[in-house]
């Protein structure tokens, strides 16, 4: 019909087309700005639609809808225009949207997985039917190759997010970072800095508070509410007990009203009576302390100066001062740990009882001293059994999964995992990771982001992670920052 299709796309298409037994699947079209669209019209069950910032007025968004008007419409537009869209839906009698990723053979397979039958005749003017929890994971494991295990624990971790408060449009989270760490990690890739001196610790704060009172002011500006606020770095504990009261007194006054706010208090050795009372007065309900391993000789080969028994001290401590909420990270495939070693960091996890646990998979990233020193990572096998023994022992705690992510570079191709007890799960670490939910960040190394969910597009605005120079270039990260919600 003189429309130009893209060889590679359609052999695709075909292929997948042909092994599930259906015809006239799909129609994938790279050009459509010279085409005569009406012959195409009621000829496919599906019709997939990719746009590029080359088509500038929409007009091609509106003839693909012409054309599909009895079909199922996925399209992924180029950027936001929620009055084409409003049209595009109108036209073509549609009442939802559906993104998919740009490679055919995934959003094939992901609408297969989802529940698209070729037997069966679906009011095609409705999206896909949704599948229970129980169907989801038999799909993951018979077309998707995914091990029964690793199935069973998506399906728990989305029980437990469907339990959370939704995200939307009108929410917004805020990060503020800490870039300061006694010590860096042999395996850091975090935006952080030695403390030192602290010669530049006050310099910062100062930086940091407009910007912390200019991102306040986008948040009213934009009509926003605040859902989670969380405080990382580095080690915002420390700060000296002085600098964190007034910091704490600085968050609560421009961002009240969240329903979760999170201090890292990440280094043991940097807790004490009085900073737990500043962050407890300033209503802060979840903190988070980090062993990762209670093995001493572990501890000193990754360059924390800290000892198990100084984490031991702090929960206690912690547990005194009224803290309602202790997180415990942990890692798995430390250097020259032994499951057995793996296995005395969990018994001590059941021993001081977090609310949360957190195993991570050990990940050698290009910016950390383990990847300069060519560090190999530990034998999959090994790395493989730590992490079922950490979903064991977080089992065993009463803790459910409440969300994971992968990272490049992984111990044994394992996951980072988040368990937490029942109205425990941190909304923020669900967010950020499932990246629905608008981000605005202030501190060195944060990145803001802008959700827009009608095109599976996110808009960034990263800050500088030099401390030196985020000082110096304060308003510019602002600046950055309001780039993108001035939309």
């Amino acid at each position: 019909d003189g429309v130009d299709l893209s060889p590679r796309m359609v052999a695709v298409g075909s292929a997948w087309a042909r092994e599930h037994g259906v015809d006239n699947l799909r129609l994938w079209v790279e050009n459509w700005h010279d085409c005569d669209i009406a012959p195409l019209r009621g000829r496919y069950d599906l019709v997939f639609a990719h746009t590029t910032p080359a088509i500038a007025d929409y007009t091609t968004l509106v003839k693909l809808c012409e054309a599909s008007r009895d079909a199922c419409f996925l399209c992924k537009p180029a950027r936001r225009t929620d009055q084409v869209f409003d049209e595009v839906k109108r036209i073509a009698g549609l009442s939802g949207r559906r993104d998919f990723d740009d490679s055919v053979a995934y959003a094939f397979d992901t609408l297969w997985s989802l529940g698209y039958d070729p037997e069966v005749s679906y009011d095609k003017t409705q999206w896909l039917p949704e599948r229970s929890l129980e169907e989801a994971e038999a799909v993951l494991i018979r077309d998707f190759d995914v091990t029964a295990d690793k199935a069973g624990l998506l399906r728990e971790t989305v029980a437990v997010q469907r339990t959370l408060p939704p995200p939307g449009d009108r929410w917004a989270d805020v990060y503020i970072g800490i870039p300061f760490c006694t010590t860096r990690c042999a395996y850091c890739s975090f935006s952080s800095g030695e403390l030192g001196n602290g010669r530049l610790v006050e310099p910062y704060l100062g930086a940091l508070f407009r910007d912390m009172e200019d991102a306040a002011t986008l948040l009213r500006e934009t009509g926003r509410a605040l859902r989670a606020l969380y405080v990382g770095g580095g080690t915002p504990t420390s700060l000296n007990e002085d600098q964190l009261e007034r910091f704490l007194d600085r968050v609560m006054a421009l961002f009240p009203g969240a329903s979760e706010y999170t201090v890292e208090a990440g280094r043991p050795d940097t807790i004490t009576p009085g900073k737990l009372k500043a962050i407890l007065a300033a209503g802060v309900n979840r903190i988070s302390i980090n062993p990762q391993t209670m093995n001493d000789r572990t501890l000193r080969v990754i360059g924390r100066a800290h000892t198990a028994r100084q984490t031991e001290e702090a929960y206690a401590m912690a547990r005194e001062a009224g803290v309602p909420h202790i997180n415990m990270d942990v890692i798995a495939g430390l250097p020259g740990e032994t499951e057995a070693d793996f296995a005395r960091t969990m018994e001590a996890a059941k021993a001081l009882r977090p609310e949360s646990l957190t195993v991570h998979a050990l990940a050698i990233k290009r910016s950390t001293r383990m990847h300069l020193e060519n560090a190999p990572l530990p034998d999959p096998a090994v790395a493989a059994a730590m992490t079922a023994m950490g979903r064991e022992t977080a089992a065993a705690m009463g803790l459910k999964p409440y969300y994971l992510y992968r990272q490049k570079n992984m111990a044994g191709g394992q996951e980072n995992v988040g368990y937490a007890l029942p109205d425990h799960a941190c909304l923020y670490n669900v967010d950020i990771m499932e990246e629905n939910t608008h981000i605005i960040a202030c501190g060195a190394g944060g990145i803001s982001k802008r959700i827009y969910p009608d095109e599976g597009h996110i808009g960034r605005a990263p800050n500088v992670s030099n401390i030196e120079m985020y000082i110096e270039r304060t308003d510019e990260m602002a600046q950055r920052r309001r780039a993108i919600f001035a939309e």
